[in-house]
């Protein structure tokens, strides 16, 4: 099951919009060529003026530091809670897909895991994954938290160490969390970055210049996906996510980082929808924080989770919540490939 909007008609995967103005008769059926559409010649009593636009389509890969704001952009810029968001940095494990589409462009999403110097396995997954997004992007948003006040250093460098190459990307610099600034500190920054953009994912302000200026860079090209889908994503996918969000906020110091989240069960032919959801953990005592006293925490996890994810898939559901331990996930490739993370290869990186 592909996620898709919900309560909206719908739109063609490409147009190609024709305008034709006349002062007299009903026009003859256009001749279509390719994605073009051309009208024949008119007589002189006629007055035709013609139109033709061209739709732009293509990946979009929003990049940044841990905590820069990138799932909370991203959900902002698609209207719908998809990524994970939570003050406790690396909380985006795998790229997250969002499409965005309006009559005549159609941006495909990457929310990317932070960029870091990975330390195990899991965190080797993560780079592997924000690396390959940027590499495929038509176009780049390097997010910087402007809170911070950080230089913003070269993206590829942050990614591939020094020395790196460059990406094929178009890169626009994006400092994000201006609405925790002062106005002076704002003036400032806006002086010294001027061809970036300034933005709060949190109240929105400058994201419609964003979008404006993400689909200017965008290639010319039909749609590349049905235009009432949200992501390429299964069903699935944000559901675990919805999960391990709602651990997340219950959790506190290493646990949360310690979880992983498992669907064993998806079951959409009755009502209420039946999920079975495994949350792993990598040691007993971390299994007994989670289930909490009687049973308190994880019943907590679960009904905060419900209400996440019944407004996603469009009824009730029965969510069937589990605690297991998987020893030493986050470092044993075997188990890694188990819970759905891509190892890089060695070899290419």
């Amino acid at each position: 099951m592909v996620l898709r909007l919900r309560d909206r008609g719908r739109v063609g995967r490409r147009r190609h919009l024709l305008v034709l103005l006349r002062t007299a008769h009903k026009t003859p059926a256009p001749q279509r060529l390719g994605f073009c559409a051309f009208y024949p010649v008119f007589p002189d009593h006629l007055t035709t003026r013609l139109l033709l636009m061209t739709t732009r389509a293509g990946f979009v890969t929003v990049a940044g530091r841990p905590n820069a704001g990138k799932s909370t952009l991203l959900n902002r810029l698609v209207g719908q809670h998809l990524a994970i968001t939570s003050p406790k940095p690396q909380s985006t494990r795998d790229r997250v897909v969002g499409i965005i589409s309006d009559d005549d462009s159609q941006i495909i999403l990457f929310d990317t895991p932070g960029l870091l110097e990975p330390r195990y396995e899991l965190q080797r997954s993560m780079h592997g994954a924000a690396r390959k997004a940027l590499e495929e992007a038509d176009v780049i948003v390097h997010l910087i938290d402007a809170s911070e006040g950080l230089q913003p250093e070269h993206l590829a460098t942050a990614v591939n160490g020094n020395g790196a190459r460059d990406f094929r990307a178009p890169i626009i610099l994006v400092f994000n969390k201006v609405d925790a600034l002062t106005p002076e500190r704002l003036t400032a920054l806006r002086v010294e970055f001027p061809e970036a953009a300034m933005i709060s994912a949190k109240t929105g302000e400058g994201i419609k210049f964003l979008l404006k200026t993400v689909r200017k860079m965008l290639p010319e090209s039909p749609f590349l996906y049905d235009a009432e889908d949200v992501s390429t994503q299964q069903m699935r996918f944000f559901v675990a996510e919805m999960v391990r969000e709602c651990a997340l906020e219950q959790l506190d110091d290493e646990v949360p980082y310690s979880v992983a989240c498992e669907i064993e069960e998806f079951r959409e032919t009755g009502t209420p929808v039946y999920i079975r959801a495994v949350l792993h953990v990598e040691r007993d005592s971390q299994k007994q924080i989670l289930i909490g006293a009687g049973g308190a925490r994880i019943k907590a996890i679960g009904k905060d989770a419900r209400r996440k994810i019944e407004p996603l898939v469009g009824g009730p559901v029965y969510l069937d919540l589990w605690v297991k331990v998987l020893s030493n996930w986050r470092r044993n490739p075997n188990s890694l490939r188990r819970l759905g993370y891509d190892l890089p290869d060695e070899r290419k990186s």
